[in-house]
Order: C-alpha cells, then sequence, then structure tokens
C-alpha cells in the first residue's frame, strides 16, 4: 500500500506506484495548500485523488471543497496530539498568546501581533511567537516587530518539544491563517488545554465547528484585538472556548487517530 502525504507534492509517485501496482491500495492525504491555495493546485491535487481509493483529509470541512463526485472516497482522519508530561507555568506578569507555525504570506503572520497594538494601556496581552522563516523576509520582519512592540516577542524556530511546551504554558492559541488555517496546531492546543481563537478558516472550522465562538473574519484586525481583549478580561467567554475545546479533545487522542486509521485499512482489505 501506498500512503501518500500532499497530494500535489507527491503526484508523480502516486502515479508511479499506480502503474506499476494497478491493484494494490492507495491513499491520497490532502492538505490545505491541496484544497486551498488556487484553481491550478486543486486542479493537480484532483488529479491525484482521481487515482487514490481513499482520500483522506485532516478535518470535517476540506471534503466540501473537492469535486462533489470524489466525495465517496473521503475518510477523516484527525491528527492526535499529545501534551507534555508535565505543563509549565502559566506567566503570571502577562496573559500570554502563542502564535504557532512557520512564517509565511498564507499564515498572515503579524495580525496577532498588529491587533495588540490596539489594546488599552492596561491589558497585559502579550504575542509570543514561534516558527521558522518559509519565505523570504518574514524573519526579519518579526524582528523589526519585536524590537518596536513591547507586547510582542520572537522566539524563531524551535525543537518541536520546546515549541508545545512553549504552547502549553500560554492562555491561549491564537491562529489568524487567510484561507488554510492549522489542524496541527489546533490539535496541539486542545492537548495542552489551551482555548483557541481563530480567523474563520476550513482548517478551524473543521475541527471546532461553524458556530465555534473564538472565530473571526480574515484579515481583520481590529475583530482580533477585540477578541484578544475579551479573552482576558471576560472569564465566562474564555471558559466557553474551552468547553468546546475540551468537546473535541478525544478526536485528536492517539487512540482515536490509531481506530480511524485500522478502519481505513479494513476497508481497503488490510488487516
Amino acid at each position: 500500500m501506498l500512503v501518500s502525504l500532499h497530494a500535489v507534492k507527491t503526484a508523480e509517485s502516486v502515479r508511479r506506484f499506480r502503474q506499476r501496482h494497478a491493484t494494490r491500495p492507495l491513499a491520497v492525504t490532502l492538505t490545505g495548500t491541496d484544497v486551498f491555495s488556487d484553481a491550478k493546485t486543486l486542479a493537480a491535487a484532483v488529479e491525484t485523488m482521481t487515482i487514490a481509493d481513499r482520500i483522506i483529509t485532516l478535518q470535517n470541512a476540506m471534503a466540501d471543497a473537492i469535486p462533489k463526485e470524489l466525495r465517496k472516497k473521503v475518510r477523516v482522519v484527525f491528527q492526535s496530539a499529545i501534551a507534555p508530561v508535565s505543563r509549565p507555568k502559566s506567566r503570571e506578569d502577562v496573559f500570554e498568546v502563542c502564535i504557532l507555525g512557520h512564517l509565511r504570506e498564507v499564515k498572515d503572520p503579524f495580525l496577532a501581533a498588529r491587533a495588540s497594538r490596539l489594546l488599552p494601556h492596561e491589558s497585559r496581552i502579550h504575542i509570543t511567537q514561534v516558527g521558522g522563516e518559509l519565505e523570504a523576509g518574514y524573519a526579519r520582519q518579526a524582528r523589526t516587530e519585536a524590537k518596536a512592540n513591547p507586547r510582542y516577542t520572537y522566539l524563531g524556530e524551535l525543537p518541536r518539544s520546546k515549541a508545545i511546551r512553549t504552547l502549553a504554558r500560554c492562555r491561549l492559541l491564537a491562529m489568524t491563517s487567510r484561507n488554510e488555517g492549522g489542524p496541527s496546531a489546533v490539535s496541539e492546543a486542545l492537548a495542552c488545554g489551551v482555548p483557541v481563537v481563530s480567523t474563520r478558516t476550513a482548517g478551524v472550522v473543521g475541527l471546532l465547528g461553524k458556530s465555534y465562538p473564538g472565530l473571526f473574519d480574515v484579515g481583520d484586525v481590529q475583530a482580533c484585538a477585540r477578541m484578544l481583549q475579551r479573552c482576558e478580561t471576560d472569564a465566562h467567554f474564555l471558559a466557553r472556548l474551552w468547553s468546546v475545546c475540551e468537546s473535541k479533545r478525544e478526536l485528536i487522542s492517539p487512540a482515536h487517530e490509531e481506530n480511524t486509521w485500522r478502519q481505513v485499512l479494513r476497508e481497503l482489505g488490510i488487516d
């Protein structure tokens, strides 16, 4: 069997496998880049999906973006995550908000930093950003922002274990993507017991639901600022966010992911 990760990037490998092994099982795992980038990328992904026996998505909303005739192949496998053995203590001097992910244009990585500049003087919001530079100029921009904005710290790229511990000590994860979302970062936040606020993107909506109260419009810096301030000052609202996040926690357990994959494999004739 072949399990392909990223429909577009593995297209040649998928075609080669199918040519050599016409009857062996083939599953293609979609990423946000495959279906939410542009029409050309989606068309390339569809070619790969058409060859596959099963299409794996990482959240519920992704199937809506692919052609209807292919949706019967879709199986949702939520990405699991494991929290640190001991959760680091949250900072008492600030209300720390984590931004977790590589720096690139589609992530709108400095939206929360810009939003923090709009907060009232008495706010204790502090943005801690973790992630390496994937597109030129973003690390320099992050360092410039850190010098000018006392509410913002850029830690750069960290080993995965340190990145997760940084997330675990924060009071909130903020996702600011333009059109992809980040199921893996959301899964990690749920595992660590950290509530999430996010732009309204398919990646997050597909995991937390359309009615999740922590969503705001893509690119809306003022809405982001209001959301951050509400989380800081309204304990009842923050508890509502966590209540929804806690209800989704079982979905991102390793046992749930393993069981879902077992079901997929059984469908494909592999025990």
